[in-house]
């Protein structure tokens, strides 16, 4: 992606420049609050295909996110093949056998009591996409030497939150799934060992009937969240 010899600081306008007035800006900020608020996560999906554009278009957003040094470290893997869906279910599903079997240790299954979850994982199948997250720990130069990338983990969680958001301005449901640990979806993909997974987020549409967990609806108040320091 990178060239050595390009790599000198350029100054150009900026390209896009919001005019919003105080009134505006806030009812912007509150009509996407209310937006994002109407995101759920769901287990329980339907079947029904999404085009491949959409979710095109999802992580081309993703792909705008701010990144350390803008060297974009990241690479997503959309996934709606039923035999490599079905094999990333299998491979899954060991570790959540071993994880809920004891390996999480008792305070952690307890906390996810009221979530619902278990080791069974058939959502990794029904929905229509699978979009698995890797993060990028070392990059290469055009002459294939490496180069070391920046705030991995910061940037990528934010292309993350780019598409979750994307995914669901589209309309579509979401749940992330963070098997552990998951190298095997390095081999299941294709994907370098420079390369780290980082989760699987199913997208599509909520099966007739969904339900959420009650206790997910419960969010901090806003006191609980945020210390202003103003004059």
């Amino acid at each position: 992606m990178f060239a050595k010899a390009s790599l000198a600081y350029e100054a150009i306008p900026l390209p896009h420049r919001a005019t919003l007035g105080d009134t505006e800006s806030l009812a912007e900020a509150e009509a996407f609050c209310d937006r994002m608020r109407r995101r759920h996560t769901v287990r329980d999906f339907s079947d029904r295909p999404v085009d491949r554009a959409v979710i095109e278009a999802t992580v081309r957003t993703a792909g705008s996110a701010p990144s350390g040094a803008n060297h974009q470290p990241w690479h997503f893997v959309a996934v709606s093949d039923p035999a490599t869906k079905q094999a990333i279910r299998t491979a899954a599903e060991d570790e959540e056998r071993h994880f809920y079997g004891g390996g999480a240790g008792d305070e952690w299954l307890k906390a996810l009591e009221p979530m619902g979850t278990g080791a069974a994982k058939p959502h990794l199948e029904i929905a229509p996409w699978l979009i698995v997250v890797f993060a990028q720990r070392w990059g290469e130069f055009d002459d294939g030497t490496r180069y070391k990338n920046y705030y991995v983990p910061e940037s990528v969680g934010i292309a993350t939150g780019f598409l979750i958001a994307a995914l669901h301005h589209a309309g579509l449901v979401t749940l992330t799934h963070t098997p552990n640990p998951m190298r095997f979806l390095n081999g299941l993909l294709g994907r370098p060992a420079s390369e780290k997974p980082l989760m699987i987020l199913a997208a599509g549409h909520p099966a007739d009937g969904a339900t959420v967990p009650r206790a997910a609806k419960i969010k901090k108040p806003l006191d609980a969240i945020l210390t202003v320091r103003d004059s």
